[in-house]
Parts: structure tokens; sequence; C-alpha cells
């Protein structure tokens, strides 16, 4: 759920930028998609007794602050962003589903549907950021270097607390 919610604050932020920019509507599709993922999640916690994550706040602001940072720079940098942050919780998610695979596929079918289809969303959200010229984002490699290792410690944390 954290990287659910931090992905919704980094679409605001980014909306809050490029809202009416033209890839505004692209943009804005990606977010109606996480805020889809984030009330999925916020039903399933009472079923799992999981509880939500206590660096909510923190992920209220870094992700915005994410968002309308890199929008500011452009909507290639706006994009590149979304390309780091998706590629990480794309493979959260494979992890998570190899671990449910693991412990008993019977048993976990409607989390595994539930996060293959949200694994397959940020994937195309991935996709959709290279498709709107992430690549072409100043300085690209470092700036995707920099958000990924951020939201690999952003993972790491949501793990631990």
């Amino acid at each position: 759920m954290p990287g659910e919610f931090g992905a919704d604050r980094i679409y605001a932020g980014q909306m809050a930028v490029l809202g009416q920019s033209n890839v505004g509507s692209v943009i804005k599709e990606m977010w109606d998609q996480e805020k889809e993922h984030l009330q999925k999640f916020e039903e399933l916690l009472p079923k799992y007794r999981a509880r939500p994550s206590m660096l909510l706040p923190v992920w209220n602001v870094a992700g915005f602050v994410l968002g309308a940072g890199t929008a500011l720079l452009g909507k290639e940098s706006a994009m590149a962003c979304t390309v780091a942050v998706e590629e990480v919780i794309t493979d959260h998610y494979n992890s998570q589903i190899r671990e449910l695979m693991a412990d008993d596929p019977v048993k976990n079918k409607e989390l595994l549907d539930i996060l293959k289809k949200f694994r397959d969303d940020e994937q195309h959200h991935h996709d959709t950021g290279l498709a709107h010229d992430a690549l072409k984002a100043p300085f690209y490699k470092y700036l995707y270097q920099t958000i990924k290792v951020g939201c690999f410690g952003a993972v790491w944390l949501a793990e631990r607390l």
C-alpha cells in the first residue's frame, strides 16, 4: 500500500504542474489507476489484518514533491520519474507474487490476482513513460538512477516499519 500511496502523490504533483499540458490526460489516466489500486488496498487492509504504514505522512510529502519537482523540469523529466518509480514497483510486485506462489497459490489466489493486475498496470505506466519521451529528459541516466535508489529505499523502509 505505501507504494500505491506514494505513486498517487507523485501523480498528484505531476498533475499540479502538467495537468493542463499535452501530457495531462496521460498522467491523469495513470493517476486514476493508482487511485483504484489504493482504494483496493484500503479495502484489503482489514481482511488481511494489516495496518497502513506509519510512514504515510512522509510518503505524502515526498511523493508530491518528487512528482511536482520532476514535472517542473519538464514533461520528459516527469516521465523519467514515472519510468524509474514504476520499474521499482513492478519489481516489488513480482517479488510479492513469487512469495505468495511459494507459500500457497490456491490459498492466496485472490491476492495473487490483484497483485498481477496491478503489476501489469504499473508495467504499462513504465512503458507509457518511455513512449512519452522519458529518455529525452536532461541527465536522464542520473535522474532515473537517483529516483530508483530513493524508491528502493522507500520500499526497504516500508517493509521494516
